[in-house]
């Protein structure tokens, strides 16, 4: 698969939506998403454009010290994209977005936040790429589709993306890397009204963005 390269963007710092719990259960379709768990690092702020493609454009670094990053970023991208061929990894400004639907294998049941041996598998191989670049910050992203109760499938999308998130951690990822967020059926990327369709909205997306430390050196090696 060939990795998308958006050249055209700016940095990829990685930002949070601060919203209450109690803000996620009185959630409904017509909002944009609850964000959930704590920013650490170059994690601040809120999301741009309420996903992860917005949240990658972040502030600009650009220049020299954008430059160095970037070239981590492609090398980063390859790897992930050949560790699980069926994943959709995307090299959005200075970060990536990865993708993992029912063709990546790290999917999801119908009403099931469980991780299949499959899932499991390529989660193993993700988390060793994630361990060879430690200078990046990671945000979790659970989705559903739009099947049953608004306020249940956010809380179900929530249990998704913890549960590829504590896997990694498992797998030897450092916990202060991620953050999550539960987007419900609020932001579907196929129409939900086929079975294919709801198939591929069970899924959980991944956004890599270079930590406080990554664009630091960079500055200096750019200086």
């Amino acid at each position: 698969m060939k990795t998308l390269k958006l050249y055209g963007l700016s940095l990829a710092v990685i930002l949070s939506l601060n919203l209450s719990c109690t803000a996620i259960q009185n959630s409904n379709k017509t909002q944009r998403g609850a964000g959930i768990g704590a920013a650490t690092g170059a994690l601040v702020g809120g999301l741009i454009g309420g996903d992860i493609g917005g949240a990658l454009i972040g502030a600009a670094i650009g220049g020299g010290a954008g430059a160095l990053i970037g070239n981590q970023m492609d090398k980063q991208a390859d790897k992930i994209e050949a560790a699980v061929p069926g994943a959709e990894v995307k090299r959005v400004g200075e970060g990536i977005q990865i993708i993992f639907d029912d063709k990546s294998g790290v999917n999801f049941a119908f009403d099931s936040a469980d991780l299949t041996a499959e899932a499991k598998k390529n989660l193993d191989a993700v988390a060793e790429v994630f361990i060879e670049f430690p200078d990046t910050e990671l945000m979790i992203e659970g989705h559903t589709d739009s099947t049953g109760d608004d306020n249940y499938n956010m809380k179900l999308s929530k249990r998704r993306a913890d549960a590829v998130a504590s896997y990694l951690k498992a797998k030897g990822v450092s916990a202060n890397r991620f953050m999550v967020k539960a987007f419900g059926e609020t932001r579907p990327r196929f129409e939900n009204n086929t079975k294919e369709g709801q198939a591929k909205n069970r899924r959980v997306e991944i956004g890599v963005a270079a930590n406080e430390q990554m664009i630091e050196d960079a500055k200096a090696q750019a200086n």
